[in-house]
């Protein structure tokens, strides 16, 4: 069904083969889109996301308890802000319904 395609790298031009085994695979995550990066360049940026350090935290307060909290993107007055508890309990209440 599936046969090993040739690809060009986005990052670095080289040609690499999407196997007949990663399209499978691909299918069977429901992954539509083919790889734009070779296994090299891939695996380079992975450690590199892995380098950036932790992420810079933003202080609030939540809307529904009014506790301290700190969220990890600037707030916006007139957005409600939650607590990690709050939006975990609001969330498990989402997926009951």
């Amino acid at each position: 069904m599936y046969q090993d395609e040739t690809l060009v790298c986005e990052d670095c031009g080289a040609e690499f083969v999407f196997t007949a085994g990663e399209q499978e695979f691909y299918a069977e995550k429901g992954l539509v889109n083919k790889p734009k990066r070779c296994p090299a360049c891939r695996k380079t940026r992975r450690q590199n996301n892995r380098r950036r350090g932790p992420r810079k935290m933003y202080d609030a307060v939540c809307s529904k308890c009014g506790a301290q909290t700190q969220v990890p993107f600037k707030p916006i007055e007139g957005k409600e802000v939650y607590c990690k508890d709050c939006f975990m309990a609001m969330h498990a209440q989402a997926t009951v319904e």
